[in-house]
């Protein structure tokens, strides 16, 4: 499982136009599925995702988590983190996970992420979406399962 993280100060994800999903400050993440994938998998981000600590304390140092600062989360499936670009120029994506499987655990991580008492809110799984984020920072963090 990959995630790429992006602290935002705001977000929202459309489709056709019309806004599906948006944030206050918190965390984007972009979330991608291989079919290896387990709930230990989802288990272990959800706990390095609500443990982080990238927001400022009044010291001015990063030691504060998306809880400590009442954050919210806008997570967006991206299946093209599993590009594989090694040959000719054209990505092929035969890595990441099958859409029905990837579907279930990406909505099983977001439920997990809610059940740790986070805000989440989403785009739509498969859906044609554009994303707009204002970083902060810029912070952003590249979580990936296979290097814990």
């Amino acid at each position: 499982m990959k995630v790429v993280l992006q602290r935002a100060k705001s977000a929202s994800v459309s489709i056709n136009e019309t806004v599906v999903g948006q944030i206050d400050a918190g965390y984007v993440l972009l979330v991608g599925i291989a079919d290896s994938d387990t709930e230990a998998e989802l288990d272990y981000l959800v706990r390095k995702i609500t443990k982080l600590r990238v927001f400022e304390d009044e010291a001015g140092k990063m030691n504060l988590s998306i809880g400590d600062v009442g954050g919210q989360i806008l997570s967006i499936s991206q299946f093209t983190l599993y590009a594989d670009t090694k040959k000719g120029n054209r990505p092929s994506f035969t890595k990441a996970g099958a859409p029905d499987f990837a579907d279930k655990m990406y909505q099983l991580f977001n439920k997990k992420l809610m059940d740790a008492g986070l805000t989440v809110a989403t785009g739509e799984f498969g859906a044609n979406m554009q994303v707009q984020l204002m970083n902060d920072g810029p912070v952003t963090i590249i979580f990936d399962t296979e290097n814990k």
